[in-house]
């Protein structure tokens, strides 16, 4: 087997079946997928007895063209998994299966396919998730910057659970799990070369342990609305929960934490870090009752050490997000209109 990826190996041949030994099949280990079949077939959940409602099937997927393919704190394949991971979460849902699809431009380095497929592997393990599934293609040079991949994700939400953006209430406290800006800086730093004395780590990570460690501490539907703070940062997040929700949001600018060095990057290139993406932090609102119980379940855990309070959810001004700053002075925050940092997912 040669050791740069050739158009035939996606052309369903003895290459293929090769590639898909030597790659795929040692890494995702499981036994839906030994069986090699055209599809997978699965148990979702424990038996249910008839007539009963034990929860709902949750289900999602997603591309990754992230560019570099590699950087500090993940690369592209811990990135497809935790990403897919972390959708089913903000549902409520407990991750249980991903399909993985590889889109190969003819001339990838092998080692570097190898590589992204320990590291789905590895991040597959930390959540608990198996890959269960997959494809592979093969395109001419110049036609995929060397690797795509897309995952599709099946969870199992459990009966009671009901989280979605829609459920925002006034009054609600608002929890970001931790430092913003890591991952997209992490990124346009090494992208475009930039000095920095301690180079920035991506926060990538899965998220379904914090999620269930908030869903256990608070009480039965008190955690209303969760959304990962992916493309368009926190501040596309909140404005999405606020207009799916109809209420307003106030967001409380001395109690979010930027690390300094992602302030320096954010400052010296024009960018506010509130529009900067995360691919290892969440949002949550939840009932003011539990918002005490909410913080310390998640500060108690790995990927949450760092949560705070940073606002509330008003019935006033429904669909906008209010940031208060130090001085005592309210701006609105709103989505940027166009790309501020392209192929970071």
């Amino acid at each position: 087997m040669t050791e740069r990826i050739l158009l035939a190996h996606g052309g369903g041949g003895q290459l293929t079946h090769e590639l898909i030994q030597r790659v795929f099949v040692p890494r995702f280990a499981n036994a839906a997928l030994a069986r090699l079949d055209d599809a997978a077939v699965l148990e979702l959940c424990p038996p249910i007895a008839p007539g009963t409602r034990a929860g709902r099937l949750a289900f999602t997927t997603d591309s990754y063209v992230v560019s570099p393919l590699f950087f500090p704190g993940g690369d592209i394949g811990k990135l497809a998994v935790c990403g897919t991971v972390n959708d089913l979460s903000m549902v409520g849902a407990r991750p249980l299966y991903l399909s993985a699809g590889f889109i190969i431009e003819e001339g990838l380095p092998l080692a570097d396919l190898e590589r992204a497929a320990d590291s789905m592997a590895a991040a597959a393990a930390e959540a608990g998730v198996s890959i269960v599934t997959g494809d592979t293609k093969v395109v001419g040079r110049g036609s995929a910057d060397g690797l795509f991949i897309n995952t599709a994700g099946v969870g199992w939400a459990p009966a009671g659970v009901d989280v979605s953006g829609a459920n925002a209430r006034p009054g609600d406290a608002l929890i970001v799990s931790g430092a913003l800006g890591e991952h997209g800086m992490a990124i346009m730093s090494l992208r475009e070369g930039l000095p920095i004395a301690a180079p920035l780590r991506s926060d990538c990570a899965p998220l379904n342990g914090l999620v269930e460690a908030l869903l256990e501490a608070a009480p039965a539907g008190a955690v209303h609305s969760l959304r990962d703070l992916t493309r368009g940062g926190l501040a596309a997040a909140l404005v999405e929960l606020a207009e799916q929700s109809g209420v307003g949001i106030e967001l409380d600018e001395s109690r979010l934490l930027v690390r300094p060095e992602v302030a320096s990057i954010c400052e010296l290139l024009g960018l506010d870090p509130l529009h900067v993406a995360n691919e290892g932090k969440l949002v949550a609102l939840v009932a003011p009752e539990a918002a005490e119980a909410a913080l310390a379940a998640m500060r108690a855990q790995r990927y949450g050490s760092e949560a705070r309070l940073a606002g509330r959810v008003v019935a006033a001004h429904p669909g906008r997000v209010v940031l208060r700053t130090p001085l005592g002075t309210s701006r609105l925050v709103d989505r940027l209109v166009g790309e501020q940092l392209p192929r970071i997912c």
